[in-house]
């Protein structure tokens, strides 16, 4: 796999190897497509905080990116802690978009989600400060790899 290219302005991410080989196969095959394609055209902003947060860099956490839940995709999901996490560009503050996230947000609430919005700003000048809220949202979960009963007790 390659680096990442950014073409107009936009980040082009090539994908692993293994990916769009039927891992965690969707219901909604053009939801699939269109995550996939989200996943290749991505902003820095959303490069940063993925390579920040991948293979389970942040609290153990495995988040996914551009993952398809319901009618949406997620910029990045911690799936199995149902944490969401968008990364806001300008069209999210103008027309209707205030009004499509508050709607969205709603709808991944009621489906037992936690959203997180960060702004593409405050991910490229404050990615710590990012990340820390990440954390401290991330705290209120179980560990997803705790140890067994017994285990890494002090003697």
């Amino acid at each position: 796999m390659t680096g990442p290219v950014i073409e107009n302005g936009q980040v082009l991410l090539p994908l692993p190897l293994r990916e769009g080989r039927g891992e965690g196969k969707s219901k909604n095959r053009t939801e699939t497509k269109k995550a996939r394609a989200l996943r290749r055209s991505t902003t820095l902003a959303e490069v940063k905080l993925w390579l920040a947060v991948r293979n389970g860099a942040l609290e153990g956490a495995k988040f996914r990116r551009q993952f398809p839940c319901g009618a949406y995709i997620l910029d990045l999901a911690a799936v199995g802690m149902r944490l969401a996490i968008e990364i806001d560009g300008e069209s999210h503050f103008t027309g209707d978009g205030p009004a499509r996230d508050a709607e969205r947000d709603a709808w991944l609430e009621g489906q037992g989600w936690q959203v997180l919005r960060f702004t593409n700003p405050e991910v490229l000048r404050n990615l710590e400060g990012v990340l820390e809220t990440i954390r401290s949202a991330l705290r209120g979960f179980p560990h997803p790899n705790p140890l067994p009963q017994g285990e890494g007790a002090a003697p």
